[in-house]
């Protein structure tokens, strides 16, 4: 196959990680080359996470240079404009559009970027734009689902990387990642598969 190169970004306590771990999990499953590295920053909660998945390449090699991302997955809406550069023209964008506040926004010394400015940068560089709220996340048996998978399953249901992965062999990986949890994860993924996404606002 051909490379497939992702880039994640997100604060911590999404799950970012995570999903690049599903992904990389179920590449290996299919016999697919794969290379990660991930980024942590700050570990407490709120810090900045980011990975760097390529797909498809046997060679160790080095980070995803600035457009040259086939998708980026960004869990936090200020965390996406870090990410635009490094999209690929005609790539995909798919953004969770989750707020959390950075220190510099809390103490009133920077804005808060709004929808429709990330959306413009994306669409400048030549991106196909995906935007999820976090406004639709389900809830299962009363508690909200886990936003990165329900993330997961928009992904694989928009994006051409699910030519790649399908939604079926990531519901295998999850299955076999969490086997007391398999009713709560497999809707998860479904509900992502279906969440309804936003129009440019």
């Amino acid at each position: 196959m051909q490379t497939y190169d992702i880039y994640l970004v997100g604060v911590g306590g999404q799950g970012v990680l995570t999903i690049a771990d599903l992904i990389t999990r179920t590449a290996f499953r299919k016999g697919i080359p794969v290379n990660y590295y991930p980024t942590k920053g700050m570990a407490q909660r709120g810090g900045f996470v980011k990975v760097q998945l390529r797909l498809g390449s046997s060679e160790v090699g080095p980070d995803i240079s600035e457009g040259g991302a086939d998708l980026v997955i960004s869990m936090e809406r200020s965390e996406a404009l870090k990410a635009v550069r490094f999209l690929k023209t005609g790539g995909e964008f798919l953004l969770y559009d989750h707020r959390w506040n950075p220190a510099a926004v809390m103490l009133g010394k920077a804005p808060y970027p709004d929808l429709a400015t990330v959306w413009d940068e994306i669409a400048a560089v030549g991106g196909k734009v995906y935007a999820l709220s976090d406004k639709d996340l389900p809830a299962y048996e009363g508690r909200p689902v886990r936003d990165n998978i329900y993330v997961l399953g928009s992904v694989l249901a928009q994006t051409k990387i699910t030519d790649i992965l399908p939604l079926k062999d990531m519901e295998e990986t999850i299955a076999a990642r969490w086997p007391k949890v398999t009713a709560v994860n497999a809707f998860t993924l479904e509900a992502g598969e279906k969440a309804p996404l936003l129009a440019h606002p």
